[in-house]
C-alpha cells in the first residue's frame, strides 16, 4: 500500500520536495482580506503586502474538513498517510487533523513540535523513509522518536514586527534599533523562544553558530535546511559565509528556503533561520 505524505501549509521545503507531498494550507488575513496559503497568495506576496501594509496579519488554523477532503481522496485511492502538522502549543492545527483521522483507520497524525523549516525537515525525513519501503505506522514511530532531535534557531532583523504583535514594547522597539540589537530566537518545547540578543549581525550570526554547538552540532546524516524571511536571502548567504566552518562536514550542498506566513508575521522581513537534527 502506497503510503502518502501529508502536511499543512506552514511547513517550509525546497519547492521539489514539498511537490512530493499532499499540502493542507492555513488562511492568512490581512485586516478583511483574507487569502489562503500557498494557493491564492504565495510567500513573495505575503512579505509584499507584509512591507506596504501597517495591519499585521493573521493566521487561521487549517480546519477538520479541510483535512478529511485530503483523507477521503487517500481512502479512495487505497493509500495510507502520515500527517505531520506544525505544534500543537502554536496552532489548533494538529487537533484538526486529529478530529478528522478519527474516522480513518490509514491516518497517522504526529505533532512535528515544531514550525517552518522544522516541520519541514521532519517531513523531507518522512519521504526518505516512505523511499526505504516503511508503511505509515513504521513510518510514524520513527518521526515520533526523532523529532526531539530537531532544532530551529533563528536571528532577525529588526524588532518591528515584534512590536506590532505585541511581543514587545515600543520603547523596546526604539532602543533595540538605536542599539542594532538582533534577537536570537529558538523553538524549545514546541514554543518559540528568546535565546539572546546580539548587537549587528556579524555578532548575531556569531551566536547562531554557538547555539548550534551548544545544541550538539549538526547530523548532517539527516535532513538540514536554512531558511529566510522576506524579498532577498542575502542575509542568509552572509550567515552561510560567516559560519563557513560549521557547514564544512555536510557532504552536499545547503538546501534554502523562504519562510512563510506564520513566523515570518512576527520575524519580519530579513530573518535568517536554521533547522537541523543534533547529533
Amino acid at each position: 500500500m502506497q503510503t502518502r505524505i501529508i502536511i499543512d501549509s506552514t511547513a517550509d521545503m525546497i519547492p521539489a520536495l514539498r511537490a512530493r507531498t499532499t499540502v493542507v494550507p492555513l488562511t492568512v488575513t490581512f485586516g478583511d482580506e483574507e487569502f489562503v496559503d500557498g494557493i491564492t497568495i504565495t510567500h513573495q506576496q505575503f512579505y509584499e503586502k507584509l512591507v506596504e501594509t501597517d495591519v499585521l496579519p493573521h493566521t487561521s488554523q487549517a480546519t477538520p474538513e479541510a483535512f478529511d477532503r485530503v483523507f477521503r481522496q487517500v481512502k479512495q485511492e487505497g493509500e495510507q498517510a502520515v500527517v505531520i502538522t506544525l505544534s500543537a502549543k502554536l496552532s489548533g492545527t494538529y487537533q484538526s487533523a486529529c478530529i478528522a483521522a478519527q474516522e480513518y483507520d490509514n491516518i497517522f497524525v504526529v505533532d512535528s513540535g515544531s514550525v517552518t523549516i522544522g516541520a519541514g525537515i521532519l517531513a523531507e525525513h518522512a519521504l526518505r523513509l516512505c523511499e526505504e519501503g516503511l508503511d505509515a505506522g513504521s513510518i510514524t514511530l520513527q518521526l515520533e522518536q526523532v523529532k526531539e532531535r530537531i532544532h530551529v534557531i533563528a536571528m532577525l532583523d529588526t524588532l518591528e514586527y515584534l512590536k506590532k504583535g505585541g511581543r514587545i514594547s515600543g520603547a523596546a522597539a526604539f532602543a533595540g534599533g538605536l542599539l542594532n540589537l538582533k534577537p536570537v530566537l529558538a523553538v524549545e518545547g514546541g514554543e518559540i523562544k528568546v535565546l539572546g540578543k546580539a548587537r549587528g549581525s556579524k555578532q548575531g550570526n556569531n551566536l547562531l553558530v554557538q547555539e548550534i554547538d551548544k545544541a550538539g552540532g549538526v547530523d548532517f546524516a539527516m535532513p538540514v535546511l536554512l531558511g529566510y524571511s522576506g524579498l532577498s536571502d542575502a542575509l542568509l548567504h552572509k550567515y552561510i559565509r560567516d559560519s563557513e566552518a560549521l557547514w564544512a562536514a555536510s557532504r552536499s550542498a545547503l538546501n534554502t528556503t523562504i519562510i512563510g506566513s506564520v513566523i515570518g508575521t512576527h520575524a519580519g522581513p530579513g530573518a535568517v533561520a536554521v533547522a537541523f537534527f543534533e547529533k
